[in-house]
């Protein structure tokens, strides 16, 4: 079956007692034991749950993986990978990373319990020369997270292979429906669950799916010893998000090509950020990889003035000025004060994130009314200029 159907058979047909369609919601912290010592497979939520299991289940079959394990958030999958690794490893991660990830390694790394390297992961040689004895991990964002930067996955998993690395793939920013990491290479695929699984922007949730049965009992492990499994409801949630991912991926990617066009030809905007794009430096790679280029775009307002940035993010009626992504509204944010504030300014130099760079998730309203909403804000950079300048004349 084509992925559009295992989206729905795979969440439907789940109750074998009573065949309700909706995937049953088992809201409960435990479970009965039929004896002592003989449980029914369930004995505590944290541990085990039916409708999480079909979850789990789900997932895994979406990316093509030998098993999955649904956690409470993004940043609590990433936690569980790393938990995997003894005292003193060493990760290799993407330079241009989230905010929330580089924050977590360069805080574990602080308290000496691994090393973490940042490395342009497009730079192969680079990589190379990263490695050192005690790498453990090759930590990849592809799209990355802001600058929709695409490495070659199947390149770096061979390479990885050669140092004994382990190949973990975070495609919050694709879903399943456009890329399926484990076909290049990967051994984990790490999801935000909150972004275009979930699509509705009123659950946070994470997922881990492992390539082997082993790293799936290892990541079940972990995740229950370390309580950062997701409850039951979020579960039956990202379920219900998901029946939809299909049709919804194909209106925010038809968006986000209209508006990421409109944007390359805009006076005002001096960069546009999107794979999906001729003139992005990385969409070939992007084109041989992925089967669509998602719904997030970032661009740079053409100015030297942060004023005029904020003018932009304060003037748009239908883009939410919010943190996050994959939802089926539209999000305008700052990355440089809001998803990426807790990079240092360095890093984020670093990594190409400059003060003046937008990322927006297009949303599945009308292409053309999101358009009109970004050149109505984009206007008011130079209504700006032109009140400062009339105010100068007339101080002078």
């Amino acid at each position: 079956m084509q992925l559009e159907t295992r989206t729905i058979v795979k969440t439907t047909h789940t109750d074998s007692e009573y065949g309700s369609i909706g995937t049953p919601l088992y809201q409960t912290s435990n479970f009965r034991f039929r004896d002592v010592g003989v449980s029914t497979g369930y004995d505590y939520t944290r541990s085990g749950n039916p409708t999480r299991d079909t979850l789990e289940e789900v997932l895994a079959d979406l990316e093509g993986g030998a098993r999955a394990v649904a956690v409470s958030t993004g940043m609590a999958a990433i936690s569980t990978v790393l938990a995997h690794f003894d005292t003193g490893a060493h990760v290799i991660c993407t330079h241009d990373c989230y905010g929330g990830t580089a924050r977590l390694l360069k805080l574990l790394a602080a308290q000496g319990k691994i090393e973490v390297s940042f490395v342009d992961l497009e730079d192969i040689h680079a990589v190379r020369l990263a490695v050192k004895p005690n790498t453990a991990c090759l930590w990849i964002e592809t799209p990355s997270n802001p600058l929709l930067r695409v490495v070659d996955v199947a390149e770096l998993s061979k390479l990885a292979k050669v140092y004994g690395l382990l190949v973990a793939v975070d495609n919050t920013f694709l879903s399943p429906f456009n890329f399926q990491p484990f076909k290049f290479g990967a051994d984990l695929v790490v999801h935000s669950t909150t972004k275009w699984l979930n699509g509705h922007s009123d659950v946070i949730g994470g997922a881990i799916i492992s390539r082997t049965p082993e790293l799936g009992e290892r990541f079940q492990y972990l995740a229950n010893a370390l309580g950062t499994t997701t409850g039951c409801f979020d579960s039956w949630l990202v379920l219900r998000g998901v029946k939809t991912l299909s049709v919804r991926m194909r209106q925010h990617e038809h968006n986000a090509h209209k508006v990421a066009e409109f944007l390359s030809q805009h006076p005002n905007v001096s960069k546009v950020y999107y794979p999906g794009l001729v003139s992005h430096s990385t969409h070939l790679t992007a084109k041989q990889q992925f089967t669509g280029f998602g719904g997030v775009i970032s661009f740079c307002v053409k100015t030297d003035d942060v004023e005029d940035v904020k003018h932009v993010l304060r003037s748009t009626n239908i883009f939410s000025l919010a943190e996050s992504l994959g939802g089926v509204e539209s999000l305008i944010e700052h990355p440089a004060t809001m998803s990426h504030a807790s990079m240092t300014a360095e890093h984020r130099r670093e990594a190409g994130i400059s003060e003046n760079l937008i990322r927006i998730s297009i949303g599945i309203e009308h292409a053309d009314d999101l358009i009109e909403d970004l050149g109505r804000a984009l206007s008011a950079v130079q209504r700006a200029k032109h009140s400062v300048s009339e105010a100068r004349l007339t101080t002078c």
